[in-house]
């Protein structure tokens, strides 16, 4: 078995003794089911509005399929310049009150899932972790005018009890964070996850109402005052442009009514079945996503249509269309993305 402490090197400048040890710790990585770019914009938000120092960086070349999710570089007129390289690392930072904990985050390793959650249980305990808590997001058929769902889980029943708009028994693919609170749990450290629900016709756009309630539920777990000043002022002006859309468009106005309506129902019937989840308790892919939510639009009685919706609901449950972000256009941005890059 490969020694997991030579995945990772430790900034030697860093006292680690005397700074960084007893603190919570946030995690978050890119790559797997981030609808609405929640993770990338939180890293984005956290390392722009907050002091943050090194603390520990890992392997890329060890954890990477570099074919497959291929790092960025500039050609600018005639030689390369600016290549990016992939970054798996753990950072302190202070939050709004001067306050550290740790962040761990960066790509989700493609390779070498078991000895990369040891290393970080080996810093875990080197540093003496107070508390893990990550986040990712994933789609689902539900509007963007109702409040944003979210599943919780972990082993602290303070935090997660009450929390869950949606509770599910489902298989599901699992992510390098699914991996890894399993072994926290099972290491005995204290651990919760939230999963943040991104309407499924917004998913590959960047969603910072998203991204803030994902802060918001980090933030009062941790205890700390994460910023979300920025993601709300680029929210608004998100929100702006789905409103001009929605009223500008009989299509897309009857899918989001349709998908209120359905959103309300389900909010009435605790038992109701999630239509992310198939009879064999799977959970549904990005096609099948697709394909029951234009089943429930088509189900609706004619006379409760709006006009032109009914024929024409492929423009808004068909294939997105390259990145835009933060620009939302509901006829082509839209359902579940597959696994991200990270530049």
């Amino acid at each position: 078995m490969l020694d997991a402490g030579e995945l990772y090197s430790v900034n030697a400048a860093l006292d680690r003794a005397k700074t960084l040890t007893g603190l919570p710790m946030i995690a978050g990585f890119t790559g797997f089911a981030e609808a609405g770019q929640v993770v990338s914009q939180i890293r984005t938000e956290l390392f722009d509005s907050l002091d943050h120092e090194l603390v520990a960086s890992f392997d890329a070349d060890q954890l990477l399929d570099y074919r497959g999710r291929r790092p960025r570089i500039t050609f600018k007129e005639d030689h390369l310049t600016g290549y990016r390289p992939p970054r798996l690392e753990l950072y302190r930072l202070h939050d709004g009150l001067g306050q550290p904990f740790l962040f761990l985050t960066g790509f989700e390793p493609d390779y070498q899932w078991e000895r990369f959650i040891r290393a970080v249980l080996l810093l875990v305990d080197e540093l003496d972790v107070s508390f893990v808590t990550w986040t990712h997001s994933i789609p689902m058929p539900v509007p963007h005018t109702r409040p944003l769902g979210v599943t919780v889980h972990g082993n602290r029943p303070d935090l997660i009890e009450g929390a869950s708009t949606w509770r599910p028994t489902a298989e599901l693919a699992a992510s390098v964070g699914h991996l890894l609170e399993v072994r926290l749990v099972e290491a005995g450290h204290d651990v919760v996850g939230y999963v943040v629900h991104v309407p499924h016709y917004l998913a590959e756009a960047e969603y910072p109402q998203a991204a803030v309630a994902a802060l918001e539920y980090l933030g009062a777990s941790t205890a700390l005052m994460l910023p979300t000043d920025r993601l709300r002022e680029s929210g608004r002006e998100v929100e702006r442009q789905i409103r001009e859309q929605v009223e500008g468009s009989n299509d897309v106005m009857g899918v989001v009514t349709r998908l209120e309506r359905h959103y309300d129902e389900h909010a009435e019937s605790r038992v109701r079945r999630s239509l992310l989840v198939k009879d064999n308790d799977e959970l549904a892919d990005a096609d099948e996503l697709g394909a029951a939510v234009e089943a429930y639009l088509a189900s609706t009685d004619s006379h409760e249509r709006t006009p032109g919706a009914a024929g024409d609901s492929s423009r808004i449950l068909g294939e997105a269309a390259p990145d835009s972000a933060p620009d939302c256009d509901l006829t082509d941005q839209v359902g579940p993305t597959p696994d991200g890059d990270e530049s």
